[in-house]
């Protein structure tokens, strides 16, 4: 389900792509790096069996990288 959304994601910022700034394309790639580091840290932690940890860092995360890209979009927007 996770992949599936990301790769939803992924391929609507790509539709995006020709749109954006040079600042939010930058700002767009640090919420990409953001959502992929606390993807990587909660599956290193569901693998290690703390299932809601996992669930807890993904969702902090993807909350963190959304506030970045709604920061972009406003940017864009000005």
């Amino acid at each position: 389900m996770k992949k599936v959304l990301f790769l939803a994601l992924a391929a609507a910022s790509f539709s995006f792509a020709s749109c954006d700034s040079k600042t939010e394309d930058a700002q767009e790639q640090a919420a990409d790096n953001v959502e992929n580091a606390g993807e990587a840290k909660a599956d290193a932690m569901e693998n290690a069996g703390n299932e809601a940890g996992a669930d807890s860092v993904e969702n902090a995360t993807d909350a963190q990288a959304d506030k970045i890209e709604n920061a972009a979009d406003s940017t864009d927007a000005q």
